[in-house]
């Protein structure tokens, strides 16, 4: 999962994208990068860490002149996520190569299922890679595949490509934003006084004073050149299966993503949540900062008094379930989140959480809040029982990993959260719960939203 932005049309066109990035840090800490377009060739610059650690800064920014310009924030489901700078460095985005038709840019919020198949073939044709990312192989497929010009290329490549993609490709006189054919991860289209942009989410269109338009859709190339438009298909457009983790989790809550308001799916899912997992309490607690739309909504169904600062969050810590490693994940949550013992001390309390994964933030939490003298926790958790790894663009490629990998029905979960975790009841949402909240019905003969974490139903072949 990352955030992609891009820009055509604009003399400020490198500041613009920054801001953007700003407002997508939310889907990726560990690195960015932008692309700029000079009036000559295509330059990028790519740094670890924050955005603001050196974007920001103005000397960075008059460095990188142009009207066209793409970025990245990165989040890592493939390639190196440790070593030194310089190798995570390697790793980050705008990937940048020569074709036969010129300069080619391009970022990627994704995961491609068979990258290393594809890599095999390119590097015995003769292709040498970089890094180690998913992101180069489409780019050197892109350069391989035949073509007449760079478009009838894109459209002979991405076929071949499998998995989760948006892409946003810059070239001297090119803006393009591609989606895969089960339109899985979002990307938008807007416009701003004359310039036209991509983004993962319309907050970061939101944030530049730009005017969404519409969606790019599934299996769609949506070429901008010379202030014209063009539309492709490159591969026959099967029935969407975008990603309903992003309406439960990663999308911000002032976005539009697919077509949802997701403050309102996200209150919605708190009602349906409290309907079917009533409870008796003297105040509804959210977990910050995601979790917080979801108890609103459980506590406006339920009439239990809502309490948003019985925890508090430290925001200068960033997100801990995009966090690379382990290690680090636990250590942001020990930073992240402080019990505020005066509103909580000999209360029963709905703790309300976007989600149970890897299960870390909850068992310290209730460790904490225990210390403070709470009564009774009493868990609701926003999103039904993760189980399955996620090959689409989410880092959990291993069951071992997630919290619920080996409970085969309800009552084990229930049973392995009061003990492992220490709540004094668990109510996950149903499936068909958590459908009926993103206005939509569940079918288990036809997919609606790719839900593969939850039931282990995959729209994409899993092939590496």
């Amino acid at each position: 999962m990352c955030g992609i932005f891009g820009v055509y049309g604009a003399n400020d066109a490198v500041t613009i994208t920054v801001a953007g990035l700003h407002a997508l840090q939310h889907r990726g800490q560990e690195a960015f990068g932008v692309g700029v377009f000079d009036g000559q060739n295509i330059q990028t610059a790519r740094k670890v860490g924050l955005v603001s650690d050196s974007l920001a800064r103005r000397d960075f920014l008059d460095a990188l002149p142009g009207s066209s310009a793409i970025g990245h924030v990165r989040y890592s489901t493939v390639g190196k996520k440790d070593g030194t700078d310089t190798e995570r460095t390697r790793n980050a985005q705008p990937l940048h190569t020569i074709t036969k038709f010129g300069e080619i840019a391009i970022v990627h919020n994704g995961t491609l299922t068979n990258a290393r198949v594809l890599k095999r073939e390119l590097l015995e044709h003769g292709y040498s890679f970089q890094s180690d990312t998913d992101t180069e192989v489409a780019l050197k497929l892109i350069g391989a595949t035949r073509g007449k010009n760079l478009i009838d290329r894109i459209q002979n490549a991405l076929p071949k490509l499998e998995g989760s993609f948006a892409f946003v490709i810059l070239t001297p006189k090119k803006l393009i934003g591609i989606r895969d054919k089960h339109g899985i991860r979002p990307l938008v289209f807007g416009r701003r006084n004359g310039a036209y942009l991509f983004a993962s989410e319309t907050c970061a269109l939101d944030v530049v004073g730009a005017e969404y338009v519409q969606e790019v859709k599934p299996g769609e190339i949506f070429v901008i050149e010379d202030n014209l438009f063009a539309s492709y298909f490159f591969d026959e457009i099967t029935k969407p299966t975008p990603c309903i983790f992003e309406l439960a989790y990663f999308s911000r809550p002032d976005s539009l993503v697919f077509g949802r308001d997701i403050t309102k799916v996200r209150k919605n899912i708190g009602k349906v949540l409290a309907r079917e997992h009533s409870v008796h309490a003297d105040i509804v607690v959210p977990v910050p900062d995601s979790g917080v739309p979801a108890a609103q909504g459980f506590a406006q169904e339920s009439n239990i008094p809502f309490e948003p600062l019985g925890l508090v969050r430290n925001h200068y810590v960033g997100r801990t379930f995009i966090e690379p490693g382990q290690d680090e994940r636990m250590e942001k949550i020990d930073m992240k989140l402080t019990v505020n013992k005066n509103l909580i001390y000999g209360k029963n309390i709905v703790l309300v959480d976007d989600s149970l994964v890897r299960g870390n933030t909850m068992r310290l939490l209730l460790i904490r809040m225990r210390r403070a003298g709470v009564k009774s926790v009493h868990l609701r958790i926003a999103y039904p029982p993760w189980r399955f790894p996620c090959f689409a663009g989410i880092d959990t490629p291993t069951k071992e990993e997630l919290f619920a990998h080996d409970c085969k029905t309800n009552e084990d979960i229930v049973q392995k959260v009061c003990t492992e975790i220490g709540a004094d009841s668990i109510g996950f949402i149903s499936l068909t719960g958590l459908y009926r909240a993103c206005d939509a019905v569940f079918d288990v003969d036809s997919l609606v939203f790719c839900d593969a974490c939850v039931t282990g139903n995959y729209p994409i072949k899993l092939i590496d």
